[in-house]
């Protein structure tokens, strides 16, 4: 861990889902670039972490394998619901007061991403959560939390409601704005999708 000007902070990537439109293949051990997704979340981010842990019902040995210290936890409440239930389970494993949720199948994570997402969450002294938005596109799973959103989630999930959009006003959100020129895809939701965002890498390399 390097020495940063904010708390210590955990990194959850979230791949807890079925990946239906993917045919059920685990996305965070796809090349989506020139490394597997979990190599490339990790390296993006490892000087700013303190530990990544893997929200996922699967692979856990695999994780190991390619990260020995790569920790993983599944779902509080089974029944693939969403990133809403990845993040409130976090707080049974996570040590550190805040964490910084990265979606499994992010193909851009913007350069000083934590430190300005602490930045944003200073603004207000009420907020527990502030997310990333790319290019004025919303990504609300990639974001940050403070261990008191746990109870506002936890609220939320026992209603029934899994929408973290609907969630934003009682966590008093506050967003970081970023840019990417030409960022097509800022996931990859389908192996469509994935070949379309791998035809373009290879034209945009071709270009130079």
């Amino acid at each position: 861990m390097s020495v940063s000007k904010y708390p210590q902070t955990d990194l959850v990537i979230l791949a807890g889902g079925q990946a239906r439109r993917m045919n059920g293949v685990n996305k965070l051990l796809q090349n989506f670039d020139d490394q597997i997704q979990l190599l490339k979340i990790y390296e993006r981010l490892k000087h700013d972490i303190h530990q990544i842990w893997v929200n996922s019902h699967r692979d856990a040995s695999l994780y190991r394998q390619i990260l020995p210290q790569t920790r993983s936890y599944e779902d509080y409440q089974h029944g693939f619901l969403g990133p809403m239930m990845g993040i409130y389970s976090a707080w049974n494993h996570v040590v550190s007061d805040y964490v910084l949720f990265v979606p499994c199948d992010i193909t851009y994570i913007p350069s000083k991403v934590v430190s300005l997402l602490h930045h944003a969450l200073n603004q207000d002294p009420r907020a527990m959560m502030s997310y990333v938005a790319i290019n004025d596109t919303a990504l609300y799973p990639f974001c940050l939390m403070k261990r008191s959103s746990a109870a506002v989630i936890k609220n939320h999930l026992d209603k029934n409601q899994l929408s973290i959009k609907r969630a934003l006003a009682d966590l008093h959100a506050q967003v970081a704005y970023f840019r990417k020129h030409r960022l097509f895809f800022h996931s990859i939701n389908s192996l469509d999708e994935l070949q379309q965002y791998q035809q373009l890498n290879t034209l945009k390399q071709s270009e130079f």
